[in-house]
């Protein structure tokens, strides 16, 4: 109905000089004194056919709303065609729409070939660039010193950036690399802790692991990158005590840490992209990539994530990994 009052509304002006004609006859007829029943017929005729036009003019338009319904739904490269053009006005307003849409496949397929050549490009980096930093972890390696402990430390954490750089680019490509097979969570947990073993020991922190016995449907590299970060934002803003890692229920893999906490106000945005609260502006080495890349790869492998907290006491981050029921390829 709402449908049939807005067609009224916009019919209005047509409606009024057909009432208005219908007047004029009446009116003249009376002039002429023509008897009641030869004027009251005619204009009985005229309404019930204007109404059966009206009625006929809106169900054709009817169909053309719900064919430009459907039509809103499909990107500007899935419009093959429109309804034909009933007017002058239509049609140039459909010259205009074909225009913008050629405009919009134009667009698409431009930033489509920057984007793979930037996702080319920036791969290509990640793999060169790891060269020199396989390089120095060797010749670091082969030396035992403060100062080469250090800079094995800063060397990690470069390759983490770089890892990230990696993962941002690759999440929104049009090519997915993940393997989703059974794997042995407390194997992953234990490669991706072992690489801040160093920073571990340099640091005087603990690592309370207790293995969870869980096995999930997922993909090991991408899982380990989730759970490097989350352990790397845990020993960014963790000074004393250490950290810990269990399980909570069926399927429940708990990263807690003795750190600084977030503020409550900043947790409900701790996912979102360069969001980075009261921790961040206090650290000028947050970037707010770190955990809006957990979540995005999270919901991607079908793992739930959620963090709490305690400001000035601790954190913790929970990744629920039986969220989805995947199945292994």
């Amino acid at each position: 109905m709402e449908l049939f009052f807005t067609y009224l509304r916009r019919r209005r002006g047509d409606i009024f000089i057909f009432l208005l004609f219908c007047g004029v006859f009446c009116f003249c007829f009376f002039l002429c004194r023509l008897p009641v029943r030869a004027v009251v017929y005619p204009t009985l005729l005229c309404a019930l056919i204007g109404a059966g036009f009206i009625l006929y003019d809106f169900l054709r338009v009817r169909k053309r709303h719900e064919n430009l319904i459907e039509i809103q739904g499909l990107t500007a490269a899935m419009i093959s065609a429109l309804p034909d053009p009933e007017s002058v006005e239509s049609a140039d307003y459909q010259e205009i729409i074909h225009g913008l849409q050629r405009e919009t496949i134009e667009s698409e397929a431009e930033f489509s070939a920057r984007y793979r050549n930037m996702t080319e490009y920036y791969t290509l980096w990640a793999h060169q660039i790891k060269t020199p930093i396989t390089s120095m972890r060797l010749t670091l390696e082969k030396e035992d010193t403060a100062l080469s402990r250090k800079l094995t430390s800063d060397l990690f954490q470069i390759e983490q950036y770089v890892d990230m750089v990696l993962a941002f680019v690759r999440l929104d490509s049009d090519f997915s690399d993940f393997v989703f097979k059974e794997q042995d969570v407390d194997k992953i947990v234990k490669q991706a802790a072992a690489k801040f073993s160093a920073e571990f020991i340099e640091r005087g922190l603990k690592l309370n692991y207790t293995p969870a016995g869980l096995t999930a449907v997922t993909d090991d590299k991408w899982l380990s990158f989730v759970i490097e970060q989350l352990l790397s934002n845990a020993l960014k803003y963790t000074r004393e005590g250490g950290i810990k890692i269990y399980s909570e229920g069926p399927g429940t893999l708990c990263i807690e840490d003795s750190g600084i906490g977030i503020d409550p106000a900043d947790l409900p945005r701790v996912f979102e992209k360069g969001y980075t609260g009261c921790n961040g502006r206090s650290d000028r080495r947050a970037s707010g990539i770190g955990l809006y890349l957990c979540k995005r790869i999270c919901d991607k492998l079908g793992i739930g994530i959620s963090i709490s907290s305690e400001f000035n006491k601790g954190t913790v981050v929970r990744l629920n990994l039986k969220h989805y029921n995947l199945r292994a390829e």
